[in-house]
Parts: C-alpha cells; sequence; structure tokens
C-alpha cells in the first residue's frame, strides 16, 4: 500500500522528518531507519471484501507485543481511525502502549503535514 504512486505517507513522513521525499524501496527504507521508525500493520490476515474498511472481519492481528518486546519501541502512531481501532481492539493491552491516531486521506496534505508534525514532534 505505501508503495503505490498515489500514496502521500511518503511525502508527509519527508516533511515531518525535513528530509528529501524518498523515491526508490531502498531510499525509503533508509529514510525510516535512519530516523529510527519501524512501519508495520495492525493486521497481519483478515477478510475484507474490495477496499472497504467497513468489511474487514475474521482479523488475525500481527504481534506488535513481541515487536515492541524485542525493541526499543516507545512510541505507536495510527495512520487513521481503522488502524487506530483495529489497534486499541486486538493490540493495545498486550502491547501496553498507547497509539496517537493520525489523520489520514481526507485532509490536504499542507494540513496532513500540519497535523503529523504537531503530533509525532509533540511526543
Amino acid at each position: 500500500f505505501y508503495g503505490h504512486p498515489q500514496n502521500r505517507f511518503w511525502k508527509v513522513m519527508s516533511a515531518v522528518l525535513d528530509c528529501e521525499c524518498p523515491v526508490t524501496k531502498e531510499e525509503k527504507k533508509l529514510m525510516l531507519l535512519s530516523h529510527n521508525i519501524a512501519v508495520w500493520d495492525v493486521i497481519g490476515s483478515c477478510e475484507i471484501t474490495g477496499s472497504s474498511d467497513a468489511t474487514i472481519s475474521s482479523v488475525v492481528p500481527n504481534d506488535i507485543a513481541g515487536l515492541v518486546a524485542e525493541t526499543s519501541v516507545t512510541r505507536i502512531f495510527a495512520n487513521g481511525a481503522t488502524s487506530y481501532n483495529m489497534y486499541k481492539r486486538y493490540c493495545r493491552d498486550n502491547v501496553g502502549i498507547e497509539a496517537v491516531k493520525l489523520p489520514n486521506a481526507a485532509f490536504s496534505l499542507e494540513r496532513l503535514i500540519f497535523e503529523w508534525k504537531s503530533q509525532i514532534l509533540s511526543q
């Protein structure tokens, strides 16, 4: 999903981190790793009809608690309401870290950058 050319994640993250927007997969990895950022889905597998989040069922969450236990993760940010709600429902109690819900899709690029900077840099 984050590899799709229309996805604004990389533009937003590069603006938040004040660096050049990465293009290649390797540049994207380097940008995240150089800022100690991990990206992982809350859901490992599920059933979904089309691309509608409202149809998500039979959720198998990823082992975020295991990841946190093996790393130095101290903050978790959810990209939008669905990932935030799924994290709260399936992971938060086992992980022990409250997630910060970041806005997605509906905002303009400029507003997304402003909101993400406000949330991420204030933590």
